[in-house]
């Protein structure tokens, strides 16, 4: 497989954003032992994820994972911090003590579970996408054969494009091509350029690139899967569950998803990880 340069795009590097301070007479549920920073919930994400999460030609960051982490941190009388970081980075950097939420929509392993406390909040799938111009037919995955395909680094989506490679090879075919790239953001990029074929991304964003009419939507519902919140302390962990209960109890969370077109998961949301 290979690997693409380290390629940072401005935004991309580490920073902060911090919102106002909610009403001093409310009191956090959480523990200041169970942050990183007191009266703060600093919250890491990947912005190049639009609609979910991204930075808007204002320079601010939006998206509707944005919205609900602001949201969570509100009904926690919390301040919200966002820390914008590469995906590769989010797990280490949480068992690092460098944030206390992964809110960039990891998708959910039992693998992942047993690092740390998972909330799979929201549901989400594969898309391949290609140039709007694109004449070669895909509509199977045995269409993608010895084509070159650009992927984000060190994600589940990483994980299902390496098993399609490997499926195609065990069928007697060329597999694929993958090239990694450091965000969703720089892959579609490489596919505007043509240095890849396809693009191997999450619906929502899949979905947002072909209403803009930038690329065509040539697959999409593969391997679904739910997303999650990600978190080192449980406290904390089962602290946001109750307020995403309150959330669907009151609609709200009913409401910011159907705005985005975003499908929550069925049951009850549960925290799921290590024992503490």
């Amino acid at each position: 497989m290979v690997r693409f340069a380290r390629l940072l795009l401005p935004f991309l590097a580490a920073s902060l954003l911090s919102g106002a301070a909610w009403a001093a007479d409310c009191t956090s549920p959480v523990a200041t032992s169970d942050l990183i920073k007191p009266g703060t919930l600093v919250m890491s994400t990947n912005p190049t994820l639009p609609p979910l999460q991204y930075v808007d030609k204002t320079g601010q960051l939006v998206g509707m994972r944005i919205e609900l982490g602001k949201e969570i941190a509100k009904r926690l009388c919390l301040t919200p911090e966002f820390v914008k970081i590469e995906f590769d980075a989010m797990v280490p950097g949480l068992k690092g003590g460098r944030w206390d939420m992964i809110n960039t929509g990891i998708f959910f392993t039992p693998e992942r579970a047993k690092l740390m406390q998972m909330i799979p909040y929201e549901m989400q799938a594969i898309s391949i996408s290609v140039p709007p111009t694109s004449k070669a037919p895909i509509s199977k995955l045995e269409d993608l054969e010895g084509k070159t395909v650009g992927v984000e680094i060190g994600g589940f989506e990483e994980g299902k494009a390496k098993a399609i490679d490997a499926e195609l090879k065990r069928t007697g075919g060329k597999g694929l091509t993958i090239l990694t790239f450091d965000s969703f953001a720089l892959a579609y990029q490489a596919l505007r350029a043509g240095q890849v074929e396809a693009v191997v991304s999450i619906d929502g964003v899949a979905k947002d690139y072909a209403d803009r009419g930038d690329f065509k939507r040539a697959i999409s519902g593969l391997y679904p899967t739910p997303v999650a919140l990600a978190f080192k302390s449980k406290p904390l962990a089962d602290a946001v569950l109750k307020v995403l209960d309150d959330m669907q109890k009151d609609g709200s969370y009913k409401t910011l998803f159907d705005r985005y077109g975003v499908v929550a998961p069925a049951g009850a949301l549960a925290v799921q990880g290590p024992a503490t």
